[in-house]
């Protein structure tokens, strides 16, 4: 199967989503293609256009029916099947782009909200096999909750030979300051802190060190290990130095919105006790890679609600940091520019016919994740054999949002 490559016409799309409802990823996805979006201080149009959408759950507050109405280039459809093929029993479209981040599903025995990513995948799977061609294929964020599932869609993508592209914003937004990881450097130590709750904003926290950490010597090496910490454990691991509280402090220096543990300000950083009493539930993914590299994704929420990354560098006197812009949380009637790039990248995979960047860094985020659970449900470090075997180089090219 060859994949729809550079086209003089117009790609044609079909949207898969979850829900659509004002604020949801699939509305800031969709509306971006189908409306257009700011980029670097211009009205950007994509040179695109989304012919179907299918809408896997239907609710108060959809917006699909009014979309659909403004454009009427675009049509219901209730099937992935006819989304796909605009009921003529073969691929009609040039691209697919999949969004299944929000909607309410089933918890697996982990407590992982079961969305139906892989689901989808099967059934747009089905219909490129059966026309014997296969398109371009955006997932936004995980690829799934499930492990040999993440690990099939990838393999699948490779089989039928189309350009997999996945991840959330953090990896492609604003940094303050504007900087990328140094290709080839070597690396020591990382940490991501963060905000939210595991199963969600933890892809998120994981995403931000691994868009970094690909780019060092040798690129990514596979995972060997991962233990998490939460509550008691969690301070007393940071006390004991499991992991560097020097680069932690490296990372909330780039915090935009750290609070501060004196009202005095006698110390730009908490104490111990203060965040301790800003953060009641600490999450830490602390994980080492093959090549010797320790990364730690923490969330405190309560105390931060942005997501920043330090390291330890090789030749470097002091840590490398920054932070994954996004608007404040409090923003609920932002325009959520940070799914600006994300969007903008899509579109270039489908105009090239390549990814933007590997499809194994979303499969290792995703790996993490569902580690990550998993140690914490069982209380104890978990061995990671899949992970370990997930190897792969960095696209050398930078793609966060430089204006």
């Amino acid at each position: 199967m060859v994949p729809n490559g550079t086209t003089a016409k117009r790609p044609r799309l079909a949207g898969i989503v979850t829900s659509y409802k004002k604020y949801l990823h699939p509305q800031h996805v969709i509306d971006r293609f189908l409306d257009g979006y700011g980029w670097n201080g211009t009205y950007h149009q994509p040179a695109m256009d989304v012919v179907t959408l299918y809408v896997d759950q239907h609710g108060e507050g959809d917006l699909f029916q009014e979309r659909a109405d403004r454009h009427p280039g675009m049509k219901l459809c209730s099937t992935i099947e006819e989304a796909l093929t605009l009921g003529t029993g073969k691929l009609a479209v040039d691209g697919v782009v999949v969004v299944a981040e929000h909607g309410v599903y089933p918890l697996s025995p982990n407590g992982i909200m079961m969305r139906p990513h892989y689901e989808f995948f099967e059934q747009i799977m089905k219909v490129f096999r059966a026309s014997g061609r296969s398109v371009p294929y955006f997932n936004d964020k995980e690829l799934s909750w499930n492990w040999d599932w993440s690990k099939k869609m990838v393999d699948v993508s490779h089989e039928l030979n189309f350009p997999l592209q996945g991840g959330s914003s953090l990896a492609v937004t604003w940094r303050v300051p504007s900087v990328e990881f140094p290709l080839g450097a070597v690396a020591k130590e990382a940490v991501s802190v963060g905000y939210g709750g595991m199963t969600s904003y933890d892809f998120h926290g994981l995403e931000t060190i691994q868009c970094m950490v690909e780019r060092r010597k040798g690129g990514e090496s596979g995972v060997e290990w991962i233990e998490t910490y939460r509550g008691e454990r969690f301070w007393k691991a940071y006390q004991d130095g499991v992991w560097s509280q020097a680069l932690v402090k490296a990372a909330l220096s780039r915090s935009a919105t750290l609070r501060p543990g004196d009202p005095n300000f006698t110390d730009i950083f908490p104490t111990i006790e203060q965040m301790k009493a800003m953060v009641p539930d600490p999450v830490a993914y602390h994980y080492r890679h093959r090549d010797g590299l320790m990364s730690t994704m923490i969330l405190m929420n309560g105390m931060v609600r942005d997501f920043t990354f330090a390291a330890t560098i090789e030749g470097q006197a002091k840590p490398f940091s920054t932070q994954m812009y996004l608007p404040m949380p409090d923003g609920r009637t932002t325009l959520a520019s940070f799914f600006s790039p994300l969007v903008y990248n899509a579109e270039e995979m489908f105009l090239t016919g390549k990814a933007q960047y590997p499809i194994e860094r979303t499969l290792m985020t995703s790996g993490l994740l569902i580690a990550g659970v998993e140690s914490d449900k069982k209380g104890q470090r978990l061995e990671t054999p899949n992970l370990a075997a997930v190897i792969y180089q960095p696209n050398p090219k930078s793609t966060f949002w430089r204006s």
